[in-house]
């Protein structure tokens, strides 16, 4: 059996993790005390598991 090797081009992307929250910090004597919301997270991770058993 003759050895074949695929060529692949994959264009991949991961997610950008959300915007974040807007939300303000409430206490007792200060009903709007500053912003407490968040940045939005890192965004997702690609993973890319190659089988040496797999034919196409």
């Amino acid at each position: 059996m003759a050895t074949f090797v695929d060529r692949v081009t994959l264009h991949l992307r991961a997610g950008n993790g959300g915007h974040g929250c807007v939300s303000v910090r409430r206490e007792k004597f200060k009903p709007l005390a500053g912003p407490d919301g968040g940045n939005g997270g890192d965004g997702g991770d690609i993973v890319l598991v190659a089988a040496a058993n797999e034919t196409t």
